[in-house]
């Protein structure tokens, strides 16, 4: 992997409906950009970003996965995340990494529950979004209702650049509706799209407005601008049409994701503090060293890995730091760059990257890896709170033995994961978002730290009550030989 700038750097979230095609859409991508030889398939376990087991028996995404590409000088990490909402909380730390998102919607079923609740987290962060519609070449598709839906449902600020050709069977690609060469049978649907589209981007400025009002259309060179300004601002949402599957509209969506996502230095400052001096970072390679630890895995193999994006200043392999949580140095080995399941070895990190570095002594998920000299702390994530509560019980003594440090490293690797012991049943609880989520926590222990595991419900503390005053007498006589027994109780 090659060295980047921070202005060379975009960092953008695959958020979707699951099923919406996330993981086909990245693997695309890398393909795209001749990373890989050939694109792997979900239904054949071999993509990139979904290589846990436990993910290749489910065919879908169970943890956020980073997936860097490199597109026309740009390097874009990519965030893949599961669309199952038991698994937020991966969603949640992607999002701490992301400075914009991809939002799937997939063609043949249109908008739905996971892209909605997506689209508002989305909006309450304020990040910006860019929409495309995936499985174009899939039975029953239909772009003309997906895209109807998506400005009624997201709202009207959802506008397309560009329009598929064919469906189904017969997609065979996109065209631009900024100087592409639109087919005649097409023609009409993309001038009245583009007045769509100029009308979201005239919005962004009071020149555009202007422009707009007096001369009813807006050129290309405008329009583009308005997009570059909008997006970021979250005022225009661009709409783009493809498929993973074929490769169609995948180049368009690079495309896109380097001229309207924001590079790190174009986001707004980042909330820190130093003590109880509040303070506010940009990404600045020569700034103060700030790298927030989003995931931390616990790898069978490597030992912890900790992934974190560098908010400020620059991170270098063989080096050390301090953590301003736990108030300890921390040796810096190896500095990696995540590619899925690998981990490439590179000299440094800038500002705006995400890396990966293992074998941590103290740091965990939400530490920041600071200096001693300048000990700044990051804003912690705050992950939502458990739903759903397991008791769990070792199937043997052997497991038993390693039960208790197996699931500590476990809710360490998964903050969305809480521990607790009941006192009044004894049992040792497990609270997760729903029942696959501590399925999967039973699977991982098993396949990680050779930990099998019961899962039931927990026992209910039934507890009696005093309800009433009465008085009891009763008198205790025994003789059997020897000194005799005699009690009387009042």
């Amino acid at each position: 992997m090659d060295q980047f700038t921070t202005k060379q750097i975009r960092n953008v979230v695959f958020m979707a409906h699951s099923g919406a095609g996330k993981t086909s859409l990245a693997e695309a991508m890398l393909f795209a950009t001749k990373a890989v030889s050939r694109p792997g398939r979900v239904e054949d376990g071999n993509t990139v970003s979904d290589f846990e087991p436990e993910e290749h028996r489910r065919q879908t995404s169970l943890q956020l996965a980073i997936v860097p590409t490199v597109w026309k000088g740009t390097k874009i990490n990519v965030i893949d995340t599961p669309g199952y909402a038991d698994f937020v909380g991966e969603t949640q730390s992607a999002l701490r990494a992301a400075d914009a998102a991809v939002l799937v919607v997939s063609a043949p079923s249109g908008i739905e529950v996971g892209a909605e609740i997506a689209w508002q987290r989305l909006r309450n962060l304020g990040k910006p979004i860019i929409v495309f519609i995936n499985k174009m070449d899939r039975e029953h598709a239909d772009y003309d209702s997906t895209m109807a839906q998506i400005r009624s449902v997201l709202g009207n600020r959802c506008a397309a650049i560009n329009l598929p050709i064919g469906a189904e069977a017969s997609f065979s690609g996109v065209t631009s509706l900024l100087g592409g060469d639109t087919p005649a049978d097409l023609q009409s649907t993309a001038n009245s799209a583009k007045d769509q589209l100029a009308e979201a981007v005239a919005e962004t400025s009071d020149e555009l407005t202007m422009k707009f009002l007096e001369e009813g259309e807006l050129s290309d060179e405008e329009i583009a601008r308005g997009l570059h300004d909008g997006v970021r601002s979250g005022a225009v949402v661009p709409v783009l049409v493809g498929s993973a599957g074929s490769g169609g509209g995948i180049e368009e969506l690079m495309d896109a994701i380097v001229s309207y996502a924001p590079a790190p230095d174009e986001v707004g400052p980042i909330q820190a503090s130093k003590g109880e001096t509040a303070l506010e970072l940009t990404a600045d390679s020569d700034g103060p060293l700030a790298a927030f630890i989003f995931k931390t895995t616990a790898d069978p193999f490597v030992g912890k890995l900790s992934f974190f994006r560098l908010a400020s200043g620059t991170l270098s392999a063989n080096s050390e730091v301090f953590d301003s949580r736990t108030g300890e140095s921390e040796r810096i080995g190896q500095v990696f760059v995540p590619i899925g399941k690998n981990h490439e070895s590179v000299p440094q990190l800038v500002a705006g990257d995400i890396g990966s570095v293992s074998k941590l002594a103290h740091a965990v998920t939400n530490d920041t890896l600071t200096t001693k000299a300048n000990p700044i702390s990051l804003q912690a994530i705050d992950f939502s709170e458990p739903i759903f509560r397991v008791a769990v019980h070792p199937k043997s003594k052997a497991d038993l033995e390693k039960l208790s440090s197996s699931l500590a490293r476990l809710v360490e690797e998964d903050p969305s994961l809480h521990l607790s012991r009941d006192l009044s049943t004894a049992e040792l609880i497990v609270a997760g978002m729903g029942d696959t989520h501590v399925e999967v926590m039973a699977e991982r222990a098993k396949r990680k730290f050779g930990v099998e595991l019961e899962l039931a419900a927990p026992r209910v503390p039934y507890k009696e009550t005093i309800s009433k005053v009465t008085n009891v007498e009763y008198k205790h006589k025994k003789q059997s030989g020897g000194h005799g027994q005699y009690g009387h109780v009042h």
